[in-house]
C-alpha cells in the first residue's frame, strides 16, 4: 500500500471512531497524541480524545493496517486473507455503519443550509 494511502485510511478510521465516541462515550474521553509510522517512517501525528475502548480500537485498526500485505489494498471487506480478528471486526463495522449515517446526515444538513 502506498503511503498516502495508508495516511488517508488512518485518517479515515481516526474520523469513524472519533465521531462514534463522541456520541456514544463522550464522558470517559482522554485528549492524547500519537505519531504513526509505516514501512519504519514517520508520516502522521494525530490528535485525538477517545475513551480507553475506541483507543484500543483505533491502535488495533492502525496495526492492521501497518501489517496489510498487499500492494493494492482491498476493502477489507473483500479481503481473500481478513487480517482482523471475527470480534474487531465486527466492532469495527458496526463503528463505521453508525459514523457513516452520522457524517453523511451532517454533510446533507450542510448542503441544506441557505
Amino acid at each position: 500500500m502506498s503511503e498516502e494511502k495508508f495516511i488517508s485510511d488512518t485518517q479515515t478510521v481516526l474520523k469513524f471512531i472519533q465521531t462514534y465516541c463522541d456520541c456514544k462515550h463522550a464522558q470517559k474521553k482522554t485528549k492524547e497524541s500519537l505519531q504513526i509510522a509505516y514501512k519504519n517512517k514517520n508520516l502522521l501525528h494525530v490528535n485525538f480524545e477517545l475513551c480507553s475502548t475506541c483507543k484500543e480500537t483505533f491502535l488495533y485498526s492502525v496495526a492492521r493496517l501497518q501489517e496489510c500485505p498487499h500492494e493494492e489494498k482491498p476493502r477489507c471487506r473483500n479481503c481473500p486473507n481478513p487480517c482482523y480478528e471475527r470480534s474487531h471486526w465486527k466492532e469495527l463495522a458496526k463503528i463505521m455503519r453508525f459514523s457513516g449515517m452520522k457524517l453523511g446526515l451532517i454533510k446533507l444538513k450542510n448542503l441544506l443550509r441557505f
